[in-house]
């Protein structure tokens, strides 16, 4: 929608600047690198749609572009896991992101409990949204070709939560013990912080390892740990 309130992260060339200037009747988009800033600056549709910031986008408080707002991005994958961790600090006013990373990440990200790629990005992102796979984009379709595939996710901000309301880092403190050592028991992980009988009462399996524990199951540790 040509009102929309957008904000890319790291437009680079533009290849995604230039058709959403054609179809939004502004657009914000967050740049740190000098040089990328000048070539956006002197595009004709730019002077008058895009407002350039020049910033990191892992300093960036995100309220101050108001509610609503569509983040969109091409992440490189060195920022990618801060990055998401930063916006989620934003949830509230944001309705949804639409990424593309690695293909690795994004499976990482819709991971369910139970199988390998579950973890910590897995927990903090399915805890304060729905994260949705949507497609592959193959190598062929950039140029250069990069050795990795990637993939385009969806990130939608619960606005009624399905989960106990916790305290943010609380949760990310339980969740990085758990898996701190994937392949020891959840007991283990968790020496010193919960007892094998307190994990009983709350009905967790002490002896799972921490990619067998849902994401409600850590949100319910988290919660009795902070009490």
């Amino acid at each position: 929608m040509a009102g929309d309130n957008m904000l890319e992260i790291g437009p680079g060339l533009g290849a995604l600047t230039l058709p959403l200037l054609q179809k939004l009747d502004k657009l914000t988009a967050i740049e740190i690198d000098i040089d990328l800033q000048k070539y956006l600056e002197q595009l004709p549709i730019a002077r008058s749609k895009l407002n350039l910031i020049s910033a990191d986008a892992l300093t960036i408080d995100f309220s101050q572009f108001g509610p609503h707002l569509r983040v969109i991005g091409n992440l490189p994958y060195n920022i990618s896991t801060p990055l998401l961790i930063h916006l989620l600090k934003f949830a509230s006013f944001i309705d949804d992101m639409h990424f593309m990373l690695q293909k690795e990440v994004v499976e990482r990200m819709v991971a369910v409990h139970g199988i390998k790629a579950y973890g910590r990005l897995s927990v903090i992102l399915q805890y304060y949204c729905e994260v949705e796979y949507l497609f592959d984009v193959p190598p062929e379709a950039f140029e250069p070709r990069p050795k990795v595939n990637s993939a385009i996710v969806r990130l939608t901000p619960y606005r009624v939560s399905p989960f106990d309301s916790v305290n943010m880092m609380q949760l990310e403190s339980i969740v990085a013990k758990s898996f701190s050592m994937r392949r020891k028991t959840l007991t283990n992980n968790l020496k010193g912080v919960i007892s094998l009988s307190q994990l009983n009462d709350l009905g967790i399996d002490g002896s799972k390892r921490p990619e067998q524990i849902s994401v409600a199951e850590y949100v319910q540790l988290a919660k009795f740990i902070s009490n």
